[in-house]
């Protein structure tokens, strides 16, 4: 086991408000203190994960196989949760490569689906003892066309939030059982530029691919403090966290706007600038296994450039730190998606 080179720093800076003393939660409005990780945190860093079992959405590719394949190395049990069981299979093949008695399954679940979002929830739960951390890393970008999931739903919307939304609710008895479980959700540094309409939430009568998609990141960055704050007012013993990889090199563009948009072409300009998946997966990785990494915390590149910068606290836009907003989304999410976390 590799020992973390940073030490864990306590900190508590605390504010009186209606009488209640607040202490160190990122998301808060207030500003507030929290230990930052040592800047060049590598996978060298990462203490060994033998023993537990992690759930990584989106796994078959980009920063989901990175922490697959990262945690495998570790010595985790990884369960890879993806559309595409070709893929899947491709996926582990690649891992067994490096890491010939890697502990790895494949699920398949579509996360536009709450058909399938459940039925993965039933099998894992008649499968596995518990579950020590789930990385609700799947996502899609800006799709030019406006397009509707399964359910009814705008599908980035569907896909980015409400699907992890709902695979967490159906996850929280065998994250309960963990062992200081973690749920780490990935936003962006698109969430910055996003609001959630409330009136219009489906997109239906206004769709901007990129202002949607901001939107489904910032309600993913809303989501994470949410379930922090819900998880310590019932007890529930599960770290929440959220993180983001800055800009790096995936499938998104290809798959969302095309790599033959102005966006893909200027974004085939700069791609030396960006992260590759392996550097853009190391907040997610380090939120979901230092010992230090706080509860309710957001992690990613920081600094001039929050694209590729080094790791660090990441910048919380004002949207995020309103706690009624998150409150209300939750309800909304709760009744758009049938599944209560009570």
């Amino acid at each position: 086991m590799v020992s973390i080179r940073a030490a864990r720093s306590a900190c508590r800076h605390s504010f009186v408000a209606l009488g209640l003393v607040v202490s160190c939660v990122l998301a808060a409005g207030n500003a507030v203190a929290q230990s930052a990780p040592q800047p060049d945190w590598s996978l060298a860093d990462m203490p060994s994960q033998e023993g537990r079992i992690f759930l990584v959405t989106g796994g078959t590719s980009g920063m989901g196989y990175e922490d697959a394949r990262a945690l495998a190395l570790a010595g985790a049990e990884v369960v890879i949760a993806a559309r595409n069981p070709e893929r899947g299979a491709e996926a582990i093949e690649r891992i067994r490569q490096e890491v010939p008695d890697a502990q790895l399954r494949f699920e398949a679940v579509d996360l536009a689906s709450l058909a399938s979002v459940r039925a993965l929830g039933e099998r894992l739960n008649a499968t596995l003892p518990r579950l020590d951390g789930l990385i609700n890393n799947a996502a899609i970008m800006a799709p030019p066309e406006r397009a509707e999931s399964a359910d009814g739903f705008e599908m980035q919307l569907a896909t980015n939030y409400l699907g992890h939304f709902a695979l967490t609710a159906e996850l929280l008895p065998l994250l309960r059982e963990g062992d200081s479980a973690r749920v780490v959700t990935l936003s962006s540094i698109a969430a910055a530029r996003g609001s959630i309409d409330f009136d219009d939430l489906q997109s239906e009568q206004s769709y901007d691919p990129y202002g949607v998609y901001a939107q489904s990141k910032l309600a993913c960055l809303m989501f994470a403090f949410e379930l922090q704050r819900r998880s310590e007012s019932e007890n529930w013993g599960i770290r929440s966290i959220a993180a983001h990889p800055g800009v790096a090199v995936t499938e998104l563009v290809e798959r969302g706007p095309g790599l033959d948009s102005d966006f893909g072409n200027n974004w085939a300009r700069d791609r030396e600038r960006y992260h590759t998946p392996a550097q853009g997966a190391l907040p997610t990785l380090y939120a979901a296994t230092a010992p230090e990494a706080q509860a309710g915390a957001y992690y990613g590149p920081i600094g001039e450039n929050e694209q590729r910068g080094p790791l660090g606290l990441a910048t919380v836009p004002s949207a995020a730190q309103d706690a009624e907003a998150a409150s209300r989304l939750w309800d909304i999410s709760e009744q758009l998606t049938g599944i209560s976390y009570r």
